[in-house]
């Protein structure tokens, strides 16, 4: 009989955009887990008792199988005896059997709660950790295996509590049962066939399965490659098409499922040589066994009954005992997945609020960059003392050449990533020194590349400030003249815009993304090259929109088309993560400097070929 359960056991991975297994040991990872279990203590408790219950009765089985046995063994014309007493048996036998089933079920209806409360109570930590973790983190990680270990740490808990509680507790129940009615109702010799059986047993199958682990570990690691991989691809679709090379990425795809395959096929063939040790060694303790115990019933010192009593305890401990190498090898994998999220868990918050951090104030919106400097990575600084200020209700807009770290302001203004030197502040106040939240909750970002949920058109905008009414959603999809789109299309409001969505064009996308910003209303708006992507006509289009969203409001305009920020209080030129020109569009040209050339490239570039 197969007895594997591989195509469902929680893979492992450990592809490299998640974290690593820690050097934590099993018992550690147990004693991480248990204070999440111990909230249902009182639930483990009971379950614990109908677990005892159910195998007192289910040892109780071969007893009376022996007595039942005996007493079939009468002398002829005692009718009544007959009729009596294998009826009342027979009546006690169902009912151990139905308590036995009874205290299972109790049990498990009773630690469901737990088990299910566990995993929630862990995977939305794990998933309120993810969203505290910073931008670089996400940048770095694929979403393939980071879901996936997910996943397998969730599915850990429950596989752990189910393999543990359900299976080998019991079975320590029954064999410590087993073995006292056997010591104290036969000679000790039935005690150390079963022992050293067992020993023997449990020996071979540890040893097997932990060098059978390193194929399984293999085969973990290749499915997460193959996940991965696939992902990837769909998620760039689009690309896939441009280039036409769908045959490209089934081929990846399709060498990553032979890696996969072959590593399988080790592990199913490993895993038969386990089950074959098993079986062979479990036939030999069971012939031991039976043998003593029939030469027990020649001698005369043993009934029939206690034969078939022998052979009943045997086939009842050997049935948990005959999947203790797939019990052993889940709570190992179940153990590598949980310590796997504990890890993702464990996982520095590189930008983290300050100990008693407070809420920002909110009476001023002005902004100040105070000699600013920051870098990604040491070797390559990307802003170099930049400092300039966005009086409260004004426009402040920052060109340049791509790379100069235009981007890089609203990110540190968002804090996904804190200042290596100097300060930004809100209102006179440091943001390292009030909580993310609040910061967040000031700014509003209308990006360059709008992402949407795969969601209807009313969710997208309603994401601005959710909660927010269906009158409030088609105010301010009217403020960002969409609405009437919206009306037009066959289900309004209720239209899917597909994934990131991809069913509506940029300029709709634009309009969703304003929609959104115009209902979190926050007294600080962010422009990061929002209309770059769109073509000329859907950029005028769009302007006067945008103009309704900054008005008064602290505006900051990250643009690359200048067009856009002729009207900008203030305009900083930078370069090279330096401020090299600042001032309004007619200063800065009359100055005949960066932004005088940069104005007449794109003038030039605007004119119509003849």
């Amino acid at each position: 009989m197969r007895r594997s359960g591989e195509a469902l056991s929680s893979p492992h991975s450990s592809s490299a955009d998640t974290p690593a297994r820690s050097d934590r040991s099993d018992w550690a990872t147990l004693r991480r887990l248990f204070p999440y279990l111990w909230r249902y203590k009182w639930r483990v408790m009971a379950a614990l008792a109908f677990m005892v219950g159910a195998k007192v009765a289910n040892v109780g089985v071969p007893i009376l199988l022996k007595n039942l046995v005996d007493a079939m063994s009468i002398k002829p014309g005692s009718a009544a005896a007959l009729l009596v007493v294998p009826v009342g048996l027979l009546v006690a036998y169902g009912l151990l059997r139905l308590s036995t089933a009874v205290f299972n079920e109790l049990r498990e209806l009773v630690f469901a709660k737990a088990t299910e409360g566990a995993a929630r109570s862990i995977s939305l930590e794990v998933f309120q950790h993810l969203h505290a973790l910073s931008l670089r983190f996400h940048l770095e990680r694929q979403t393939g295996g980071m879901t996936r270990d997910i996943e397998r740490g969730t599915r850990g808990v429950h596989s752990l509590i189910s393999m543990s509680l359900y299976s080998i507790v019991p079975t320590i129940i029954e064999l410590t049962l087993v073995l006292t009615i056997l010591g104290v109702k036969f000679d000790s010799g039935f005690v150390w066939i079963t022992l050293a059986a067992l020993v023997v047993y449990i020996g071979f199958t540890v040893t097997v399965t932990e060098w059978r682990t390193q194929f399984r570990k293999t085969m973990n690691e290749l499915d997460s490659v193959a996940q991965s991989r696939a992902v990837d691809s769909l998620l760039n679709y689009e690309t896939v098409k441009y280039f036409n090379n769908e045959g490209f990425e089934a081929g990846r795809y399709d060498a990553s499922l032979e890696r996969y395959r072959k590593a399988a096929v080790k592990s199913q063939t490993t895993l038969s040589m386990l089950n074959a040790g098993q079986q062979c060694l479990i036939a030999v303790s069971l012939v031991a066994m039976l043998y003593r115990a029939t030469q027990g019933v020649v001698d005369g010192h043993m009934t029939l009954g206690d034969l078939v009593m022998v052979n009943a305890f045997m086939i009842q401990l050997y049935i948990p005992l005959n999947f203790l190498g797939v019990i052993y090898r889940e709570i190992k994998q179940s153990l590598t997945d949980l310590d796997k999220m504990f890890v993702l868990l464990e996982k520095e918050r590189e930008v983290r609020d300050a100990p008693q951090a407070r809420p920002l104030a909110g009476h001023d919106s002005t902004v100040r960059f105070e000699d600013v400097n920051f870098a990604y990575e040491a070797a390559r600084p990307i802003l170099k003392h930049v400092s300039f200020e966005i009086p409260a209700g004004k426009t402040v807009a920052v060109v340049g050449p791509s790379g100069s770290g235009k981007s890089t302001l609203a990110r540190l203004l968002y804090r996904f990533y804190d200042v290596q030197q100097g300060r930004i502040t809100i209102g006179g106040e440091d943001i390292r020194q009030v909580t993310q939240a609040s910061v967040r909750q000031a700014i509003g970002i209308v990006p360059q590349d709008t992402v949407l949920f795969n969601d209807t058109v009313e969710y997208n905008i309603a994401y601005g400030r959710p909660g927010a009414s269906r009158e409030e959603v088609e105010e301010a999809a009217r403020a960002a003249r969409i609405h009437d789109f919206i009306a037009h299309t066959p289900k309004g409001y209720e239209t899917m815009v597909g994934e990131r969505g991809l069913k509506l064009s940029g300029g709709e996308k634009q309009r969703v993304a304003i929609a959104r910003t115009l209902l979190k209303n926050p007294p600080i708006v962010i422009f990061d090259e929002a209309t770059s992507a769109l073509d000329s006509a859907n950029e005028r289009a769009i302007q006067s929109e945008l103009k309704s969203a900054a008005r008064n409001k602290t505006t900051l305009v990250i643009a690359h088309r200048l067009s856009t920020v002729v009207d900008a209080h203030e305009i900083l030129v930078l370069e090279g993560g330096v401020i090299v020109e600042r001032g309004t569009h007619a200063q800065l040209l009359e100055s005949q400097g960066k932004y005088a050339q940069m104005w007449r490239l794109q003038r030039l570039e605007a004119e119509p070929v003849l």
